[in-house]
C-alpha cells in the first residue's frame, strides 16, 4: 500500500503538502527499516509465545505451589499461634490485669482517694479560701499606699527629665541635626545622580557592543543555518518514525503468517499422525485389551472376592457355633433363649455363679 502511495511521487506528481525531499527520503527509509524490523518483530513474537507458554505451564503452577507452601509455612502457623496461643494468653492476661490492677485501683479510688479528696475540698472551702481572701485584702491596702507614694515620685522624676533631657534634645535636633542632615542628603542625591548617569552611559555602550558582536551573528546563524537544518532533521525523524510504525505492522503480519505456517506444519507433522495413531491403532487395541483381558480379569477378581467373602462368612458361622458349644458345655443349657438364640446375661451370670459355687464346694 505504501509503494502504491509513493507511485505518484515517482511519476513527478507530488502529494499536496509534501515536498520532493520528503518523497525522496520516505521510500529508502521504509525499505531499510522494514528489512531491519522484520527479524526483530519475529523474535519478539516468538518470545511472547514462549513467555505465555512458560507462564501457563511453569510459572503459574509454580506460583500456586509457592503460594500454598508460603501459606503452610508462614500463614497457618501464625494463625494457629494467634488463635490457640496468643488469644487465650491475652484473655488470661486481661483477667489477671483486671483482678490484680483494675479491681485494686477501683477499690483504692473508691475507699481511699475519694474520702481524702472530699476532706481536702472541705479544707480548701472552709480554711484556705477565707485565709486567701484576708491576704488579698491586706495586699490591696499595701498596694494602694505604695501606688500613692510611687505616683508622687514619678511626677517629680518626669518633670526633672523633661527640663533636663527632653527640652535640650529637641533644641539640638531642631537647630543643629536637622540642617546638617538636609545638607548631607542633598550631597548624597547629587552623587547618586552622577553615578547613575555614568553607569547608564557605560551600560548603553556595552549593550550595543554585545549586540553587534554576539546577538546579531547568533541571530543570523539561528535564522539561516539552524532552522533549515532543524526542519530537515524533523522531516527525517518524522519519516523514520512513520517507517518504523509501518514496518512494525508489516512485520507483525509476516510474523503471524510464519507462525500460522509453522503451526500448520507442526499439526500435520506431529499432531495429525499422533491423532490418527490414537484413533486407528491405540483405541482399537485398547478396546480389545479391555474386552479380552481387563473385563475377564475384573470378573475373575470379583468372583474370587465373592468366594472369599462366602468363606469368611462360613468361618465366622462355624466359629460362632463353636463358641456356643463351648459355652454350653461349660455353663449348661440356658433356660430361656433370647430372640437372637443366645442365653440371657442374667441366666448366664447365675450359671457362672452356680458353677463357681460348685467349684468352690468341690475344692473345699
Amino acid at each position: 500500500m505504501d509503494l502504491e502511495k509513493s507511485a505518484p511521487a515517482a511519476r513527478g506528481d507530488t502529494p499536496r503538502g509534501e515536498g520532493c525531499l520528503v518523497v525522496a527520503i520516505r521510500l529508502p527509509v521504509r525499505i531499510v527499516v522494514l528489512v531491519l524490523v522484520v527479524p526483530v518483530r519475529m523474535v519478539w513474537d516468538a518470545l511472547v509465545v514462549a513467555g505465555r507458554f512458560l507462564n501457563d505451564t511453569v510459572f503459574r503452577p509454580l506460583g500456586r505451589a509457592s503460594l500454598w507452601v508460603g501459606r503452610a509455612v508462614f500463614v497457618w502457623p501464625f494463625v494457629g499461634l494467634w488463635r490457640y496461643v496468643l488469644v487465650p494468653l491475652g484473655g488470661a492476661l486481661a483477667w489477671l490485669g483486671k483482678v490484680l490492677v483494675v479491681l485494686p485501683a477501683v477499690g483504692l479510688y473508691r475507699h481511699v482517694l475519694t474520702p481524702v479528696g472530699h476532706a481536702l475540698l472541705w479544707v480548701y472551702a472552709h480554711v484556705l479560701t477565707p485565709a486567701g481572701h484576708a491576704v488579698v485584702w491586706l495586699l490591696r491596702g499595701v498596694g494602694a499606699v505604695c501606688a500613692a507614694i510611687g505616683a508622687g515620685v514619678y511626677a517629680g522624676l518626669a518633670r526633672l527629665t523633661r527640663y533636663l533631657v527632653v527640652v535640650p534634645a529637641v533644641w539640638l535636633y531642631t537647630w543643629v541635626l536637622a540642617p546638617v542632615g538636609r545638607a548631607v542628603a542633598w550631597c548624597a542625591k547629587g552623587l547618586v545622580r552622577l553615578v547613575t548617569t555614568t553607569v547608564t552611559g557605560i551600560g548603553m555602550g556595552l549593550y550595543w557592543i554585545a549586540r553587534v558582536l554576539f546577538v546579531l551573528p547568533a541571530l543570523a546563524v539561528w535564522r539561516w543555518v539552524l532552522v533549515p537544518v532543524g526542519r530537515v532533521l524533523a522531516v527525517v525523524a518524522r519519516e523514520v518514525g512513520g517507517a518504523l510504525g509501518h514496518a512494525w505492522r508489516v512485520a507483525g503480519r509476516v510474523s503471524l503468517a510464519v507462525g500460522r505456517f509453522l503451526g500448520t506444519l507442526f499439526r500435520w507433522v506431529f499432531v495429525e499422525p499422533a491423532r490418527w495413531v490414537y484413533r486407528s491403532v491405540l483405541t482399537p487395541v485398547g478396546h480389545v485389551v479391555r474386552d479380552a483381558v481387563l473385563r475377564p480379569a475384573a470378573e475373575a477378581a470379583r468372583g474370587v472376592g465373592r468366594a472369599a467373602r462366602q468363606a469368611l462368612a462360613s468361618v465366622r458361622t462355624t466359629a460362632r457355633q463353636a463358641r456356643a458349644d463351648v459355652r454350653r458345655m461349660l455353663l449348661g443349657e440356658p433356660k430361656g433363649p433370647r430372640s437372637d438364640g443366645r442365653p440371657k446375661a442374667r441366666e448366664v451370670r447365675g450359671a457362672q455363679n452356680a458353677s463357681g459355687g460348685t467349684d468352690a464346694l468341690t475344692k473345699s
